[in-house]
């Protein structure tokens, strides 16, 4: 048998398996290559659902109760939209205030804008949601009208304010980062038209910012609509009971607690997944004339020519778009 020479004189059997386990390897790339990747993404995902759909059978799951108790939960779901919609507005509107605070000189504004952020950044959640609810009601009942019934809050009104109290400071933030990467420029430019502050951020500063705004204020909504759960720790009635209490109400009252919370779990994922789609459009159609192009538009745009003139080469002639091919279109240099 043959054998190969190494080092001083060793010799060793050539590695007939590590050549046919790399030619088996290299067919299995030139395979996969000629399956689209969405075809693949869809057998990943069918393979996950698969599995999981095993599992949950093998743990012998209540069926009929869940399609029983299925619409009680699921009656939920316009609760928890109206909660985090209702959120987001306040929050949006306090973290815009907040941004033109923090970017302020005014010692005053900067001052309280910067105690907000602090304390509602620097506090949990849930805490401030029973300080709202519990702790301002404590305070409101030792005062006279209107001061109690501000005070004095419902539970979804509670957790209205305390979600966007909460998520309105850490958009302030993006708000802030997002107005400072518009170049000084174009606010200089503004200002020489004689613009006053309100028209230079209405018109040309905030339009520019709301692209580096958006893909992260929709993350922020995505998860304020996750975290409207904590509402339910609030004990709202089973009118304005969201998706997590219900299921946790009607889930230990039949020891069920897992059917029940499968339930509310699918809702929440399915809201999540739907705003990502949106969320999605949004930025791509806000994000237009920003992007820079492919090799492949690029190419279709090279192939496009603008002839302008006129018949007689006088300054009143007309355009004319014309499509070169691409075999008779011009040669680039390297330099451009």
């Amino acid at each position: 048998m043959k054998t190969e020479r190494t080092g001083a004189g060793a010799s060793r059997p050539p590695d007939v398996g590590g050549g046919r386990r790399a030619g088996l390897f290299e067919r299995y790339e030139l395979l996969s290559q000629r399956i689209p990747f969405r075809a693949k993404l869809a057998l990943v995902w069918v393979t996950i659902f698969g599995i999981f759909g095993a599992g949950l059978a093998a743990l012998g799951l209540d069926t009929p109760w869940i399609r029983h108790n299925f619409w009680f939960i699921s009656r939920g779901l316009w609760v928890t939209v109206f909660i985090a919609a209702c959120a987001i507005v306040l929050a949006f509107i306090l973290a815009l205030l907040g941004s033109l605070a923090r970017l302020s000189k005014n010692p005053i504004s900067y001052g309280v804008s910067g105690f907000y952020v602090s304390f509602f950044r620097g506090t949990p959640l849930i805490v401030q949601l029973f300080l709202i609810y519990l702790g301002l009601a404590q305070i409101g009942i030792q005062l006279d009208q209107p001061w109690r019934g501000i005070l004095v809050m419902s539970p979804v009104v509670a957790g209205i304010v305390g979600l966007s109290l909460n998520y309105g400071a850490y958009m302030t933030e993006i708000f802030r980062a997002g107005i400072q990467s518009v170049p000084h420029g174009q606010a200089e430019a503004a200002e020489a038209l004689g613009m006053t502050y309100g028209q230079r951020m209405r018109r040309v500063v905030l339009p520019q910012a709301i692209r580096v705004i958006i893909p992260p204020t929709g993350n922020e909504f995505i998860a304020m609509m996750k975290d409207t759960a904590l509402v339910a720790f609030l004990a709202a009635p089973i009118a304005w009971s969201d998706l997590f209490r219900r299921g946790t109400l009607v889930g230990r009252a039949d020891f069920r607690n897992l059917e029940a919370l499968l339930i509310a779990a699918m809702w929440y994922w399915i809201l999540t997944a739907t705003f990502t789609v949106f969320q999605r459009k949004l930025e791509a159609r806000v994000s237009k004339g920003y992007v820079r192009q492919t090799a492949g538009q690029a190419k279709q745009d090279r192939r496009r020519r603008l002839i302008s003139g006129s018949p007689g080469g006088g300054p009143g002639g007309g355009a004319m778009m014309v499509e070169i091919p691409e075999s008779d279109a011009p040669e680039e240099s390297p330099d451009g």
